[in-house]
């Protein structure tokens, strides 16, 4: 896993990625995080995710995406489903659906280049050092980059 600092979105628009992963919920929510900025930038990706069926559980570890063109980018958006809900106490990301959802993209972007953020690690409140071995696992031999926000 490559690593670098800065803003996910603006890297991707740039032509650095064409593939960019976030985390969602599997209720239509994307109102938090990158999955807002994301929703408010790429209103592409949340159609996608509305697309889906609203709160199955089964959704956990599937992937939705969308095509995203803008100028002379051209990259996707993953809404990777790696938490049923985004309320309750505790953990909400679900290791097993975050090590699904990478599988489902390394299989259906093959030799893409991948950008992601803390998928997990933030308001999902995962902890990374489980989640990053689960990533690097399902993305081997493919191109892929940590991205985080400088603070």
């Amino acid at each position: 896993m490559d690593q670098r600092t800065g803003d996910l979105i603006e890297l991707a628009l740039a032509g650095e990625f064409d593939v960019i992963v976030h985390g969602c919920n599997c209720f239509h929510t994307m109102g938090a995080g990158i999955a807002k900025v994301i929703r408010t930038r790429f209103p592409e990706a949340y159609e996608a995710d509305r697309s889906t069926e609203y709160g199955a559980r089964s959704k956990l570890g599937t992937i939705s995406s969308a095509r995203i063109e803008r100028g002379g980018a051209r990259f996707h958006v993953v809404n990777a489903y790696t938490q049923h809900h985004w309320k309750g106490p505790g953990i909400r990301a679900e290791y097993s659906a975050i090590k699904a959802c990478f599988e489902a993209i390394a299989c259906d972007f093959d030799g893409a280049r991948i950008g992601y953020p803390l998928i997990g690690a933030g308001l999902a409140r995962g902890d990374w050092a489980v989640i990053a071995p689960l990533i690097v696992g399902a993305l081997a031999g493919q191109r892929h980059t940590l991205v985080i926000l400088p603070t």
